[in-house]
């Protein structure tokens, strides 16, 4: 499935790949808005409890995983937008890199 233009964003389980992200706290009653949002109550997405590994330890987190993966590309704004976010969170220079050197199915924003 494909988003307004391009692919959806999701998580796969991929063998020695890592992914960067921030982690928050949400108020339960944010969470139930953001699984409506998400998706989540209409099927297209479900909220998994993944482990994660942080500097300070391991922990648990929620996420959301498209139900629909097909694989696809997202639009370079949308990818733009994710390596943008990755920059904040502070993952690496050469994650962030690879993230903007992905091909897209739009031109660059």
């Amino acid at each position: 499935m494909l988003g307004w233009e391009g692919a959806v964003t999701t998580i796969v389980e991929s063998p020695g790949d890592r992914v960067f992200v921030a982690l928050y706290d949400v108020h339960p009653w944010d969470a139930s808005q953001l699984d409506e949002v998400e998706g989540v109550v209409a099927g297209t997405y479900r909220k998994l409890t993944v482990r994660v590994v942080t500097l300070d330890g391991e922990l648990t987190a929620w996420v959301y995983v498209f139900d629909g993966y097909e694989g696809g590309m997202p639009t370079a704004w949308y990818l733009s937008e994710i390596a943008n976010a990755a920059e904040k969170a502070a993952a690496p220079d050469d994650y962030v890199a690879q993230l903007r050197a992905r091909p897209t199915r739009t031109a660059s924003p």
